[in-house]
Parts: C-alpha cells; structure tokens; sequence
C-alpha cells in the first residue's frame, strides 16, 4: 500500500495515533492511511477487500477532546475530510454508521485517538463471564398472580380496578396494594377475557406493574454486571430461576479510557463527558438486553426486574451521576445504598413497570460489584479467613470471616487485561493464553484461545490456520512472566537478563533494554524489559493492598483465596502466586470464583431475601483507602519484587521448584564504578 507522505519544509510532518481498547500507539508521517498504521502496530482491524473501500469492514470512530494521558488532543479535523470513495460507500449500502470513517480512506494529519468498535476487529473478544450452577432458594421480588374479577353490576357501583383489588385480597390475601398508571389504561382492555381472567405481575407484594389477558405462565430477570472492560447479562425466569440466555459485551466506554480513572479525567476535562458516557453506557445496556432476548422468542416487555452490579464509577454514570467526586480524597460515593427505580428512569425501553434493583456501594472505589461477591462467595458466614479477589482494571478486594469483613481497592490498571504490553491484546481467538518455558533451553511452549494443542504439538500449525498467533492476552502475560522467572530470564528485581543474548537468540537487545520471544512470526510476539515493569507495577499495587488488610485485620496469612471477574477466572493460581500477585496459600486452597460478581447479582435477582442480606452486610463492612495509607508505599516497594522482597513464599515453591540460583558477579572495588553502575540499572526505568 503506497501512503503519501507530507512535508513541512524539509521535515517529514508526523502525527500519533493511539487505538483503543488495545491501547496500542505509534508515530506515523501524515497522509498515512488509519488502516496501514494499525496494520503496522498489529492492530486488529478487519479489511477484506484490500482497502478498497468496497467491504466496509474497516470502519473506526475519531475519539474528540484532550487525552491528558496520551498527551495529546484528538479531533476528526486530525484526519483527512470525508472522501468521494467514503461518500459513494455510504450512499450505496448505507452501513457507514454514524460519526464512523472508512480506516482504509481516513489519514492521519494530526495527532489522534482512534476506537475501533467490536463490529470492526477480526477476532472478537472472547468474554468468558457464564452463568456458574448455584443452588439459590427462589424468591423474586417479582410474582405472578392470576384473578377473575367479578364482572359490573348496574346495582353495584363500583369500578373494575376496585373489583381487581377485591378478588386480589379475597384469593391472594393481598391487600393495601398500589398500581403504576399505565396498568390503569390497559386494565379494562385486558379483563375483555372469558371468564374477565387477567393475570398480575406485583412488585413486592406492594405494587401492581404489570398486566396480561388471561394467564401468563412467564415472566423473566436479567442480572447485569457492568464492568469498566466487559458488560454480562444472564436472562432468568423469575419463576423457576433458570438462566435462559447469557450475553456479553465490550464496554463502549473503553473509546473515553482504557482505565476507570482515565474517563473521570475525560469528564472533568470536557464540560459534557459524563452526559457522553452516560449515554454510551445505557445505549449499550439497552442493546444487550435485546441481545439476551434475540434467539429465545420473548418478548422485551416480559422482562420485568433487572439486578445490576458494578464499580462505583459505573454505578454513577448508568445512574446519570456525575463522578468527578470519586477522582481524588475522600472520593465520596454519591450514595451507598442500595437503589430501587423504574428502569424507565435511566431510559431502557422494555416494560413501563420493569423494576432496576441496584446493589449497594462498599466505599468510593469498592462498588456493587464487591457487594455481588460477597453476596456470591459469603465470607460472613465462614469461620476461614478468605480473601476474595476480583482482578480488574481496578482491583477490589474483600479480607475476613463470619466475625469481621475489610475491603479497600488498588488501581492495578489495565496491564492484566493485555493493555499497555508490547504484544498484548483482549483474550480473543488467536490470543497466547498459556506458557511454559524450558529451564535448560530457554524455549517455550504455548497454548492460544481456539485451539487445544500446545504449540509444539504435531497439528498446532492446522489448528491455528484459520487465525494465526496474534498476541498475548492478561492469563498469558502473567504466565510468561512467571515462566521466564523460573526460567531464570528474569530476575527477581524483574530485569532480563542481558548476558543470556550471548547464547540465546530469544532474549535480544532492544533499544537500552533486552527482550525475550515468545513467537517468531510477521510480527514476532515478545516480552519486553517495558512488560515486566508493567506487570510488576500491577501486581504490586494489588500485593500491597492485601498486605494493608492483612495488617489491619491481625493475621499473617491468609485460608482461603478466591479469584474473581473474567480475568482472575482464568488466570493460573500457581502462576499468580510464583510472582506475588497474591499472597502465600495453600495451592489447594486458591481457586477461581468465575464471575462472582454476576452470580451475586442474580442471587439479588431471584431472591429478595438476599437484598436484606447484603445491604446489611454492606453496612458493617469496614473500609479502608489505600491512597491514604502510609504503609501502602514501603509496600508496593517490596511486592515490586518477584515474588516478593520480604515476605516468604515457601508454600508455592514446595509444590514448584524456585528458580536456580545464579552466581554473584565479582564486585568491584572502585567506589566510582558502582556508582556508575547504579546510574546505567536505574535510568532503564527511568
């Protein structure tokens, strides 16, 4: 593909372009095309047709304002004005979308940040937040009553709604109840049955919500959990509790930030941020519910409670709360209570009465979601000290048993999740998800998502024909980093070791640092010195706020760990443990949640006694701030360490052999030459 290319004087005119949700950036010369720069950052951007404009694949979106943390202003006036080719595109098909440009035909003039929707990438990601089997005793909130109401009479004055209330305390002992106005308008339409049989959906046991002609056998929930990166729905039957359908989708939030504390900068730095991201997120629910309903023949005005969870931020902004007040100390909550409303009132088209049941907030950075957990996992009720992890963008985290709960969160950032890593990606088909490395050779082995061979495997090549080796997503990255531990490729200060280049052509020289090759291709999938500091900065702000609980609640170690969330789901317990992103345990004692989260938020769907449960729960939670603790430093410091710098890990490495040790460099006696050596090791970090 030939890009044109613009000059100022003599000097080649350049301009930065950053992709999301992969996160990755370049600099390219202006003129050149969208689509050659995310083919050269091995983006994943789909193109059939060469970039002639003719699949409309390739359609991205220009993210517009001031991006503080990529420095840099993006704009639509950044790119190249809408083309005849565009136009043409758009007039023929009419599947150009709004605010959408054809990456084949937009160049970059200026710097940009460029979101590429889940309709456009090649491999779609794999969201992995299934239903789990939960016994939960059936109790909705939302009930089905079927009454015959007694047909008027000239002699008994008396008006149809009345009779309802009448038949509803003579068959159902329901009394004192009140009913939505458009039940109302529809009440004597639906009594024209024989027999005048009509049934009811009451709301507990308070407030009539709904009405159908004759008897209505099903009625059904969805339980939401809306992360920062994901948003999973399960569709229930209120009656019976079976999961009908589940869905998942990408967070469309993710084009404003990749991480939570990004879109609150976006919103203090553009006066209409909240109200866009607002918007954004409640189009996405409204899509997602139409998706659970698509293949199963019900109808959208049947689904009649919803049960959401999800951090505070996202609990503000579904909400149309501003969260400006949770970017800095003391990172109030607007409320945290639980929320009972019309899912109307946050504009979601299904039924008139459906009722929005949102979970309370733990503190200002420990949301819904926490209490979904809680709800789901039920520390308070265990007489073992259990950790309970959900492993995010924003890690939230749950310390205590059945005499005391703690919790505090750690902004881990969105390295777990293959954001930020030189090869890294979302887990997609294709994705690098398991590693191990040789400790002779120094060779590894892989596994990716979308085939079941190992890499070194006879039919590996077959299996992966249809998609290749693309990157490395969050479960991958941590096993690499472990792998190239043990492997003694890593040190555990986290540097590569450099002098292994003399005898191994996988670790190379890259710039002033040295990285290691996962998988030599086009595009060679390596770890960079730049991954390990990313991972390690990660890990320990997660580390250090397990070690704050751990102080304040008076134990030395933990019984039981739990992973939650899509990513703590499937990351490797061992592997997580063998570079400290999780304290010492008993291997057989640390296991994964699965979506926790979302099962707490179906437990709140399908039994109304639960809700009392975990509000009160909630309440007696103490929470602690980590961004005002003073150990939270000297701890991060240490946990910086693989597995750590101070804190003993013998119980993983009885079950995995530690890395060997390596032989002490001869030190030297010129007091000049050590200073020297120190200035060269801290400035690769600098």
């Amino acid at each position: 593909m030939t890009e044109s290319v613009f000059y100022r004087g003599d000097d080649v005119v350049e301009a930065k372009v950053v992709f999301t949700p992969s996160g990755r950036r370049g600099t390219f010369p202006a003129g050149t095309s969208i689509l050659y720069a995310a083919r050269q950052l091995g983006v994943d951007i789909d193109s059939v047709c060469g970039g002639r404009a003719i699949c409309g694949r390739c359609q991205v979106v220009c993210s517009e304002g001031n991006f503080p943390k990529h420095s840099l202003l993006s704009s639509s006036d950044h790119l190249s004005g809408f083309s005849e080719v565009e136009r043409q595109y758009s007039e023929r098909t009419g599947k150009l979308g709004s605010g959408c440009r054809l990456s084949c035909q937009a160049k970059l003039l200026d710097d940009v940040v460029i979101d590429v929707p889940p309709s456009s990438q090649v491999h779609k990601q794999v969201i992995r937040k299934e239903a789990e089997a939960r016994d939960i005793d059936i109790d909705p909130a939302v009930r089905l009553f079927y009454v015959e109401v007694e047909p008027p009479e000239m002699d008994t004055p008396k008006g149809d709604y009345e009779r309802l209330l009448d038949a509803l305390s003579q068959d159902w002992g329901l009394d004192n109840l009140e009913t939505d106005l458009h039940v109302l308008t529809k009440l004597q339409k639906a009594l024209e049955s024989e027999n005048r049989g009509i049934t009811l959906a009451i709301h507990r046991q308070t407030k009539i919500i709904a009405v159908w002609s004759g008897v209505k056998e099903d009625i059904y929930g969805a339980a939401i959990d809306l992360g920062s990166t994901t948003l999973a729905a399960h569709l229930c039957n209120l009656a019976n509790g079976e999961v009908v359908s589940s869905s998942s989708i990408m967070n469309p939030q993710i084009r404003f930030g990749e991480d939570l504390m990004s879109r609150v900068s976006y919103v203090m730095m553009h006066e209409e941020g909240a109200q866009e991201l607002t918007e954004a997120i409640r189009q996405a629910l409204q899509e997602l519910l139409e998706e659970l309903i698509a293949n199963n023949e019900i109808d959208i005005t049947d689904i009649l409670e919803i049960s959401l969870v999800g951090n505070p931020i996202m609990h503000h902004l579904v909400l149309g709360i501003n969260p400006v007040e949770l970017g800095g100390a003391p990172f109030a909550l607007a409320s945290d209570r639980s929320i009972e409303l019309k899912a109307l009132e946050i504009g979601l088209k299904l039924n008139p009465g459906t009722r929005l049941y949102i979970l309370p907030c733990i503190a200002g950075h420990v949301g819904a979601d926490a209490a979904g957990m809680i709800l789901a996992e039920q520390p308070h009720f265990s007489n073992e000290m259990t950790l309970l992890v959900d492993v995010g963008t924003n890690a939230e985290i749950i310390l205590g048993n059945d005499k005391r709960l703690l919790a505090c969160s750690s902004p881990t950032g969105p390295a777990f999740e293959g954001a930020q890593i030189s090869s890294g990606q979302r887990a997609a088909v294709g994705a690098i998800e398991r590693i191990r490395i040789d400790r002779d050779t120094l060779e590894p082995r892989f596994r990716v998502i979308g085939c079941d061979l190992w890499s070194d495997e006879p039919g590996f090549s077959d299996g992966v024909e249809g998609f290749g080796v693309t990157g490395i997503c969050g479960s991958g990255i941590i096993e690499a980093i472990a792998e190239m531990f043990l492997a003694g490729i890593i040190s555990s200060d986290g540097v590569i070791d450099g002098e292994l280049s003399n005898t191994n052509s996988r670790i190379f020289k890259d710039g002033r640092t040295y990285s290691y090759t996962l998988h030599y291709s086009e595009n060679d999938i390596i770890v960079s010195q730049t991954d390990v500091r990313q991972i390690q900065l990660a890990k320990a702000a997660l580390y250090a706020g397990v070690k704050l609980l751990m102080d304040k609640m008076g134990v030395k170690e933990t019984e039981r760990i739990r992973l939650a969330g899509a990513f703590g789901s499937h990351i490797s317990t061992e592997h997580a443990m063998l570079i400290g992103l999780l304290p010492d345990c008993d291997v057989e004692n640390v296991s994964s949640a699965g979506n926790s989260a979302g099962t707490g938020a179906r437990i709140a769907l399908l039994s109304a006694k639960s809700r009392e449960e975990i509000e009160d729960v909630v309440h007696r939670i103490e929470k602690i701030e980590t961004a005002v603790e003073e150990k939270f430093q000297p701890y991060f410091v240490e946990a910086m360490a693989f597995p750590n710098s101070k804190d003993c890990f013998s119980k993983i490495f009885e079950v995995i052999a530690p890395p060997k040790p390596k032989p002490t460099a001869p030190v030297s006696r010129s007091r000049r030459s050590r200073r020297s050596v120190g200035r060269i090791e801290n400035s690769e970090f600098d």
